[in-house]
């Protein structure tokens, strides 16, 4: 069974990933990765020694192309299915520039008024979206 759970910041002492809800013009934007066809939010693996904010503003560049943004914590989060689990901390960014999209693992992004249909973690991205502020678009 596949679940998400959010928790208050710093409760788990190491988080191994990082998840940026961002917006952009008022928007959410998601990112497609180059070998999948559905959407997400940025984010990924935090490196050793490396605190959540600065991977986080990493992730941001990286898979966004933001150049301009505020970005702040949101809560920390646990998720888990048949396979695994593992922990992490949300964080929202307002994106106030975009430049080009990094040659790394995503091919596009895009802004959003409504949740596509085509998540990549939709049991995960639904849940923290609404965390992070934007209940209106997910129904």
């Amino acid at each position: 069974m596949k679940a998400c759970k959010v928790f208050p910041l710093d409760t788990f002492p190491i988080c191994k990933y990082v998840v940026i809800v961002s917006s952009y013009e008022g928007k959410l934007l998601l990112s497609r990765h180059r070998e999948r066809s559905t959407w997400e939010t940025q984010g990924g693996h935090i490196e050793n020694g490396e605190p959540p904010i600065d991977a986080a503003m990493r992730e941001l560049r990286e898979e966004s192309g933001a150049e301009e943004f505020t970005i702040s914590p949101v809560c920390d989060y646990w998720a888990g299915d048949e396979k695994g689990s593992a922990v992490g901390r949300v964080y929202k960014a307002v994106i106030h520039s975009l430049g080009p999209m990094p040659d790394y693992e995503m091919a596009e992004v895009r802004v959003f008024d409504t949740l596509p249909e085509q998540l990549t973690y939709p049991w995960i991205i639904q849940d923290l979206i609404r965390v992070a502020g934007f209940q209106g678009i997910v129904s």
